[in-house]
């Protein structure tokens, strides 16, 4: 790393700032020595000790026409969204043991074979063809359960970063594909695709509001609501004073600055942990103007437009 990118130096004086024990990073190139996470991490004022990644979908071409376009081999017609392979990528980083052989890895199951998936249609067909689901998976960057060792007490993060709900066409191939990869969720949380994760918390980008917005928003809703976790409303007080006027959502748990009138600010960034565990704090990095902290986001040019969602959690040693 040079050490000069504006948005990461940003990003660094952030995550220094919050210090958090466990961090997820979205949209971060994978790369297969973990050279760039690596060195990433050892920029921090207290650099992590345990690290996961694995190579998403992002940018793996299909060889189909995934678009609809008549050609196949761009961006869109990866398995997720990427001009190369491992573009825009996950990883976990942690202070705490990170259960590496137990990690359960479902970045690549078939987006029919999610229950009641809802497949796009056009004209009453499969679009773009039937043959493009039989190789497809749901998730369009990756979908891991990883769990944590935190002094006895194993906590499994359900980690994601969903597709935005918006680019296509009268198909709605991504709307219906970001609806289906909570529906993936669900189904873990009930106990599909393997056991029941120890005290699951949803964590990542689900990229879709419960309010505004674009995208099938029962989805979110249904997760806000699950049986199984809690939702700790993570809020800010810059997030409240830069309210769209036209939005109905509370704008103080916004948790993306997008200064469009479309789509605007929204809550996209989740953190929702199970219901067995004590949240004694949760909130947005995103600082009002006149908070001494303000001037760590790094202006225009700073750490972009998505802000660190946190939450505090009190885990009881396991003697």
């Amino acid at each position: 790393m040079k050490g000069d990118d504006p948005q990461v130096l940003a990003t660094i004086k952030v995550i220094d700032h919050i210090r958090p024990d466990v961090l997820v990073l979205t949209d971060i190139d994978f790369d297969e020595g973990r050279a760039a996470l690596t060195a990433f991490s050892q920029t921090l004022v207290d650099p992590f000790i345990h690290i996961f990644t694995a190579i998403p979908n992002s940018g793996a071409q299909t060889g189909l026409d995934l678009d609809g376009n008549g050609f196949h081999g761009d961006a869109r017609d990866a398995q997720g969204y990427g001009r190369f392979l491992g573009d825009g990528g996950m990883a976990v980083l942690s202070r705490f043991p990170i259960l590496s052989d137990s990690v359960i890895d479902l970045t690549q199951v078939l987006w029919r074979d999610v229950p009641f998936a809802n497949l796009p249609r056009q004209g009453g067909t499969l679009f773009p063809s039937a043959m493009v689901f039989d190789t497809l998976p749901v998730s369009s960057t990756s979908h891991w359960v990883v769990p944590i060792d935190v002094n006895g007490v194993e906590l499994s993060l359900l980690t994601f970063d969903a597709t935005p709900p918006v680019f296509d066409g009268i198909e709605d191939f991504n709307g219906l594909r970001n609806r289906d990869e909570l529906r993936l969720w669900e189904s873990v949380l009930q106990g599909g695709f393997g056991a029941i994760p120890k005290n699951p918390i949803i964590i990542g980008n689900a990229n879709i509001d419960p309010f505004d917005g674009e995208g099938l928003q029962d989805g979110i809703v249904r997760m806000l609501r699950h049986p199984a976790l809690q939702d700790p409303q993570p809020r800010s007080k810059g997030a409240e004073l830069v309210a769209d006027e036209t939005h109905i959502g509370p704008a103080m748990f916004d948790t993306v600055d997008w200064a469009e009138e479309t789509p605007g600010n929204l809550r996209v960034s989740y953190v929702l942990p199970s219901v067995n565990l004590t949240v004694i704090g949760a909130g947005v990095f995103w600082p009002a103007p006149d908070d001494p902290n303000f001037g760590l986001l790094g202006g225009d040019s700073g750490a972009g437009a998505h802000h660190l969602v946190w939450v505090d959690l009190m885990i009881e040693s396991v003697d």
